[in-house]
């Protein structure tokens, strides 16, 4: 069988390092392109020259160019970016796998227009275990709806620019979805000052910024007597890129659609 051609965006970065890295690695893989915006550091350079065995693909900033022969985008980069991405690959067939998040909701709206025409998955963490956790989540959230309050407390490094997280919005969605609850209606971002009495129906998310935290997630449970605490914590991002290379795998014969990391696992009742 043929190796899945895969580009990455933002292939100067941490992330798109360690995409280049695990594509190079997998056997049934191979790097087609890597795009970055002009001006990056790496613009011109080889995409795996740290990994001590170039792989043939410089790091470009034109867009038809790094995307020729790719099958599939792998894209963890910033929302206008991703977007101006995302037009491309839709009217090219280019599938992607969206990890950015921070997106407004045109911006979601037009991710979703686009899986008409090419197959996305879009999911704001591509970690295995970070998507087995929402799954048990959704799980404990139908035990505990009466009588439990609920907080999520997320932590990343210094140079995250959007709170809360991605995955932390998304495990309140869950939980928020399995009590029947909206999260735009329910959700507290901040507490200062006299706020009164813990609204029970309330799902409350706490933020810390700091240092080079890859990225750690804990949902509380807090009942009279007891607390149930179901935690992530990530020490690598090599668990992103394993997990965007499964989706992109998951990919490779779709022609158009929507799809998250719970389709890519199975995850799904």
């Amino acid at each position: 069988m043929a190796a899945l051609n895969i580009a990455v965006a933002g292939a100067s970065g941490r992330m798109g390092k360690m995409l280049v890295e695990a594509i190079d690695q997998a056997a049934d893989t191979r790097l087609s392109g890597a795009l970055d915006v002009a001006g990056a550091p790496g613009l011109g350079q080889d995409a795996a020259a740290l990994l001590g065995r170039p792989s043939g693909v410089a790091i470009g900033a034109d867009l038809a160019s790094a995307l020729a022969g790719a099958r599939v985008l792998i894209d963890f980069t910033r929302p206008e970016g991703t977007l101006a991405h995302l037009a491309y690959c839709a009217a090219h067939g280019i599938a992607m796998v969206i990890g950015t998040t921070g997106f407004d909701e045109a911006g979601k709206a037009a991710i979703r227009a686009a899986a008409e025409k090419t197959a996305i998955v879009f999911a704001p963490n591509m970690s295995v275990g970070v998507n087995v956790t929402l799954k048990l989540l959704e799980m404990a959230a139908k035990s505990f709806s009466e009588g439990y309050d609920i907080e999520i407390i997320e932590a990343h490094h210094r140079h995250k620019v959007d709170a809360p997280s991605g995955t932390a919005l998304k495990m309140g969605e869950v939980i928020a979805d399995a009590l029947g609850r909206d999260l735009a209606s329910c959700a507290v971002y901040g507490r200062e000052g006299v706020t009164g009495a813990r609204d029970p129906s309330t799902i409350g998310f706490a933020t810390i910024r700091g240092g080079d935290i890859v990225g750690d997630h804990t949902v509380l449970f807090a009942g009279d007597g007891e607390r149930i605490e179901i935690s992530h914590k990530s020490s690598s991002r090599v668990t992103y890129a394993h997990g965007a290379l499964r989706a992109a795998r998951f990919l490779a014969d779709k022609q158009s659609g929507l799809y998250d990391m719970q389709d890519v696992l199975n995850l799904k009742d």
